[in-house]
């Protein structure tokens, strides 16, 4: 996980007259004219994608440190479970998972003798002399529990860069050998700075397989599709990489497992297999089940080569999944499987959805409120409902409300054909919700519901009034605490790249600790009013909720937001949107005149 510290980063400018220098006496043979469309300012979103492809990956050793943004510097010298080590490689790192796993039942402890060094995202390094120093940094690199680098592609050196002032004329070009000089050199550059890069470039994948970009476009498409194309594995849980022929299987034979993802020969095949459900058997035997209740038999092994984990799957007819696959990754919450170049699935656990647990559904959607994340109406997203409140009661009645308006109506827990679970919602007033809606994921605080073959999707956080775990979170916490009639003005609104921030220049927002908000203008008259919530989502990262009701000119403010940045003073938000873009919002509180 990386955070770049602009106090350290910028702190350490200086060296990079003397990193390139050798490079840079060469600039005056090389005088290029900069295409307006393929010159990059630092602000761009394809100079963000860059720096974090080639940022300093720490987490190799997280079983020291505890964190991926940084690593500590070999040599050093630690002591696991009382037995002093000197760590000078990465296979000293493996002797302190060794003393870890000599005993199950043990306590593990491992103390860092100090002082060490440590090297950032951006290649600076820091000495640091105490255990306090290093969690407090730790801590400040951390970004919401979520990865910033890029590990599943690498640019292919050297590779050549240009450097222009803000009238576009060129001050120097720059060949660069390596990540670490890649990342130096940006890091370098001022903020009016403009650069070019000089195509193609060559990426290789983490798959093995190479790619040439020609363009910007197609570099920034390139390392954005590659944020998921496989298991950026930051190591937090060291005994991950253990797993064995006998771990897989267990996993593989415990529940069922429904398909989210499918790609055949570089082709998307998901939506063709989506949620399809295999049934492994112990005797080698596996079944799938498509969204017809049609069956599907076939047969599956499991072998190790040269220390990767193989699964064999044989099928007459469903020739997509009739290979052997390379097992990437495995956990609780998903398998993902990879053959050859551009062959992949990514499959999910579901011992919870189907129909030996409909009274542990009906309870736990009666134990609290259940608050809309989002919700899809043939494939469009119904923002009028962000942030409503389901309330399930014994009786079957369910209320849908918000802080002005209540709908009420009917629901029940049922099972299809395939077994799975179905939640049937009937809401005369409210049609958007009205459906007999799909159990597909279910866990402590969320729950994801959609229509079989449709573009229908409901997705529900848990909201109890005695929660202890927002109580105890002090992210959550600090948001809750701001948010007391305070005053905050749009610094930055754009829609998958539009800036649309000038639109909201003359209003402010009014953001209340009781969940709701008010949009007034320059006369502080209201003139839209919405509602807030804020949870951590289940990849552990702080989300708030914005929504307006329908018709509000500041309907487009409406979404499910990743919160990015958040002090007292700011916040920096982002939502992914369907097809790939982002909007980001970023608010400021206004300070009393």
């Amino acid at each position: 996980m990386k955070k770049f510290l602009s106090n350290v980063v910028y702190g350490s400018l200086l060296t990079l007259l003397f990193v390139f220098t050798s490079c840079q006496d060469e600039f005056e043979d090389i005088v290029v004219e900069p295409d307006e469309q393929e010159t990059l300012n630092m602000e761009s979103a394809t100079v963000q994608l860059v720096s974090n492809t080639v940022s300093n990956d720490g987490s190799f050793d997280n079983i020291v440190d505890g964190s991926s943004c940084f690593n500590l510097r070999f040599p050093y010298t630690v002591e696991a479970n009382g037995l002093e080590l000197i760590i000078d490689g990465l296979e000293d790192l493996e002797v302190i998972e060794e003393v870890f796993d000599a005993l199950e039942d043990d306590e593990d402890i491992l103390e860092i003798i100090f002082p060490v060094t440590i090297t950032l995202g951006d290649y600076s390094e820091l000495t640091i002399n105490s255990v306090e120093a290093l969690r407090q940094i730790a801590e400040t690199c951390v970004e919401g529990g979520a990865d910033d680098d890029i590990e599943c592609i690498d640019f292919v050196y050297p590779i050549t860069l240009f450097t222009f002032d803000i009238n576009r004329q060129q001050t120097g070009n720059v060949t660069v050998e390596s990540d670490r000089e890649l990342r130096r050199f940006f890091a370098g550059l001022d903020e009016g700075d403009l650069v070019s890069i000089q195509y193609p470039v060559t990426l290789k994948k983490y798959d093995g397989s190479e790619i040439q970009v020609s363009n910007n476009a197609e570099l920034a498409a390139a390392l954005e599709a590659a944020r998921e194309a496989c298991d950026e594995d930051d190591d937090n849980d060291h005994n991950d990489d253990d797993f064995s022929e006998e771990r897989l299987a267990n996993l593989l034979t415990e529940c069922p497992w429904l398909v989210k993802e499918v790609q055949r020969n570089s082709t998307d095949q998901t939506e063709q297999y989506f949620e399809y459900v295999m049934n492994f058997k112990e005797e080698g035997a596996v079944t799938v089940r498509d969204r017809m209740g049609n069956v599907l038999q076939g047969t599956w092994n499991i072998r190790t080569a040269q220390n990767v984990v193989m699964l064999k799957l044989e099928f007459e007819t469903l020739v997509d999944f009739s290979l052997e696959w390379f097992v990437y990754e495995i956990g609780n919450s998903r398998i993902k499987l990879f053959s050859g170049d551009g062959n992949k699935i990514i499959m999910a656990p579901a011992c919870d959805v189907f129909d030996d647990s409909p009274e542990t559904l009906r309870e736990a959607l009666k134990e609290c409120d259940w608050v809309i994340k989002r919700v899809k109406n043939n494939g469009q997203h119904l923002n009028r409902l962000l942030g409503f409140s389901f309330e399930f009661k014994e009786d079957g009645v369910v209320t849908l409300s918000d802080a002005e308006t209540e709908f009420q109506g009917t629901w029940a827990i049922t099972t299809n054909a395939n077994g799975r679970l179905v939640m049937a919602v009937t809401m005369g007033d409210e049609p958007g919700v009205s459906f007999e809606w799909l159990l597909s994921d279910m866990k402590d605080r969320f729950l994801k519901f959609n229509i079989e073959g449709t573009a229908y999707e409901l997705l529900l956080v848990r909201n109890c009034d005695d929660d202890d775990d927002d109580d105890d979170d002090e992210d959550i916490g600090l948001l809750r605490n701001i948010f007391n009639d305070t005053e905050w003005r749009i610094a930055q609104f754009t829609e998958n790249g539009d800036d649309t921030t000038q639109a909201y220049a003359d209003v402010s927002l009014y953001i209340d600790n009781d969940g709701s908000l008010e949009i007034r203008n320059a006369n502080g008259e209201e003139i839209s009013r919405g509602r807030w919530f804020v949870f951590r989502n289940s990849e552990e990262r702080v989300e708030m909720i914005i929504a307006f009701r329908e018709g509000s000119n500041y309907e487009p403010l409406a979404n499910d937001y990743i919160i990015l940045e958040m002090s007292q003073e700011r916040l920096e938000l982002k939502h992914e949107n369907d097809g790939g873009g982002y909007d980001h919002l970023i608010l400021e509180q206004r300070n009393e005149e």
